[in-house]
Protein backbone atom coordinates (compact mmCIF):
# COMPACT_ATOMS: atom_id res chain seq x y z
CA UNK A 1 0.00 0.00 0.00
CA UNK A 2 1.45 3.43 -0.88
CA UNK A 3 1.84 6.09 1.75
CA UNK A 4 0.00 9.39 1.64
CA UNK A 5 1.64 12.80 2.04
CA UNK A 6 1.57 12.52 5.83
CA UNK A 7 2.65 8.87 5.94
CA UNK A 8 -0.82 7.34 6.25
CA UNK A 9 -1.56 4.10 4.45
CA UNK A 10 -4.00 4.28 1.55
CA UNK A 11 -5.14 1.93 -1.23
CA UNK A 12 -3.28 2.09 -4.55
CA UNK A 13 -6.38 1.87 -6.77
CA UNK A 14 -9.26 4.33 -7.15
CA UNK A 15 -12.03 1.89 -6.18
CA UNK A 16 -10.16 0.77 -3.06
CA UNK A 17 -9.68 4.38 -2.07
CA UNK A 18 -13.39 5.11 -2.64
CA UNK A 19 -14.32 2.18 -0.42
CA UNK A 20 -11.96 3.48 2.29
CA UNK A 21 -13.50 6.96 2.11
CA UNK A 22 -16.99 5.45 2.36
CA UNK A 23 -15.97 3.41 5.42
CA UNK A 24 -14.51 6.49 7.09
CA UNK A 25 -17.67 8.49 6.31
CA UNK A 26 -19.95 5.80 7.76
CA UNK A 27 -17.76 5.31 10.84
CA UNK A 28 -16.73 1.72 10.06
CA UNK A 29 -13.07 2.73 9.92
CA UNK A 30 -11.14 5.38 11.84
CA UNK A 31 -9.49 8.22 9.98
CA UNK A 32 -5.95 8.32 11.35
CA UNK A 33 -4.74 11.74 10.18
CA UNK A 34 -2.01 13.18 12.38
CA UNK A 35 -1.25 16.87 12.83
CA UNK A 36 2.50 17.48 13.16
CA UNK A 37 2.83 20.91 14.74
CA UNK A 38 0.77 22.94 12.29
CA UNK A 39 -1.08 24.52 15.22
CA UNK A 40 2.13 25.98 16.64
CA UNK A 41 3.06 27.40 13.23
CA UNK A 42 -0.34 29.07 12.94
CA UNK A 43 0.03 30.66 16.37
CA UNK A 44 3.51 31.96 15.62
CA UNK A 45 2.42 33.22 12.20
CA UNK A 46 -0.47 35.13 13.72
CA UNK A 47 1.83 36.73 16.28
CA UNK A 48 4.24 37.81 13.54
CA UNK A 49 1.45 39.34 11.48
CA UNK A 50 0.10 41.31 14.44
CA UNK A 51 3.58 42.56 15.30
CA UNK A 52 4.17 43.63 11.67
CA UNK A 53 0.90 45.59 11.59
CA UNK A 54 1.68 47.26 14.93
CA UNK A 55 5.01 48.50 13.56
CA UNK A 56 3.57 49.89 10.29
CA UNK A 57 2.35 53.42 9.81
CA UNK A 58 -1.23 53.89 8.63
CA UNK A 59 0.08 55.11 5.25
CA UNK A 60 2.19 51.97 4.76
CA UNK A 61 -0.76 49.73 5.74
CA UNK A 62 -2.92 51.47 3.14
CA UNK A 63 -0.20 51.02 0.51
CA UNK A 64 0.13 47.30 1.28
CA UNK A 65 -3.65 46.91 1.14
CA UNK A 66 -3.79 48.64 -2.27
CA UNK A 67 -1.04 46.37 -3.64
CA UNK A 68 -2.84 43.29 -2.33
CA UNK A 69 -6.13 44.38 -3.88
CA UNK A 70 -4.42 44.98 -7.24
CA UNK A 71 -2.85 41.51 -7.07
CA UNK A 72 -6.23 39.90 -6.31
CA UNK A 73 -7.93 41.71 -9.20
CA UNK A 74 -5.04 40.79 -11.54
CA UNK A 75 -5.44 37.14 -10.57
CA UNK A 76 -9.20 37.08 -11.29
CA UNK A 77 -9.00 39.00 -14.56
CA UNK A 78 -6.29 36.69 -15.98
CA UNK A 79 -8.39 33.56 -15.52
Amino acid sequence: MPAGPKGQKRPADVIGNAVRVMRIATGEEADDVQDHGAKAAKILGAKGGKKRVANMTPERRAEVAREAAKARWRKTSDA
